[in-house]
């Protein structure tokens, strides 16, 4: 998409970012992306033999170039994890690939980038009890399949009702918004839960996707929040992983708006609002 591109390049051009602040990631490895996915699948996904059915269900033509795609998506995440120890965050231009399952993919996603980097995490003993806070407009059902029961990560999706997936997982904690959801109530609402949220997960590291599908222009959504209420959206999960010290990798997830300006602007300021804080 158009937008991996030119986000970087808007942020380089109004000086939010610089061009050594980016940094090309490596392909995550199989044994990492093998503790998150059942081998059987990743071997047929490798070696491009998936059923007809299942290549339907992911809704890209399966290519080799796709496959590494995603692995380099993953590693992206991965390498982001480590960066935010470090820093305090990290951004991940693609990735929030959140309708890959354990054993399957669907919906334009293969491998889940955030579950790879939440388990490294927890296998590496660099984070003990992690949070996934998924904020794109379509729930996060991978994520919530793979680690379902899972004592060490907690998951959260806050998502359109009426979207895709139309048979919902269960997450630990679900938040449905309704069709033409505007910015005073779900605002309102993610205030309420971001503070509750920490003090009954408290995690030590944050996973955040920060989908801008949530958007009344999005092709894909179905509410009907502005850019302004979108950028509020992105400071307040920023300003309190700041405040509260914790760790936090950001992937932009979906965007679907038919001016793709108006997608580089609202990933743009999810960036602006990470560097206010942390740069």
């Amino acid at each position: 998409m158009d937008k991996y591109e030119l986000l970087p390049q808007q942020l380089i051009l109004e000086g939010t970012s610089k061009k050594e602040d980016f940094f090309q990631p490596h392909s995550a490895s199989l044994a990492h992306v093998l503790r998150v996915h059942d081998p059987d699948y990743v071997e047929r996904l490798t070696s491009l033999e998936l059923t007809k059915s299942e290549v339907r269900k992911i809704g890209f033509p399966l290519s080799k170039e796709l496959v590494q795609r995603e692995f380099i998506i993953a590693g992206g995440t991965v390498r982001g994890s480590e960066k935010a120890l470090e820093t305090g965050i990290a951004m991940n231009i693609a990735g929030g690939t959140h309708h890959a399952f354990r054993a399957h993919g669907e919906a334009f996603c293969l491998l889940n980038d955030q579950a790879i980097a939440a388990q490294y995490l927890l296998d590496q003993h660099k984070a003990n009890q992690i949070l996934i806070l998924d904020l794109d407009v379509h729930q996060g059902n991978g994520t919530a399949e793979i680690f379902k029961h899972h004592p060490s990560v907690y998951t959260c999706s806050v998502h359109g009702a009426k979207n895709y997936p139309f048979r919902k997982e269960e997450s630990d904690l679900d938040l449905a918004m309704e069709d033409q959801t505007q910015d005073e109530f779900y605002l309102k609402k993610i205030n309420e839960l971001l503070p509750n949220l920490i003090d009954q997960v408290r995690p030590d590291f944050i996973f955040y996707l920060s989908g801008v599908d949530i958007l009344g222009t999005d092709k894909l959504g179905r509410l009907n929040v502005s850019l302004e209420g979108c950028r509020r959206r992105d400071q307040l999960v920023f300003e309190m992983c700041f405040a509260k010290g914790i760790p936090v990798q950001c992937s932009m997830g979906g965007g679907y708006s038919k001016d793709i300006n108006i997608i580089v602007e609202a990933h743009a300021n999810t960036y602006r609002e990470a560097a206010k804080l942390y740069f």
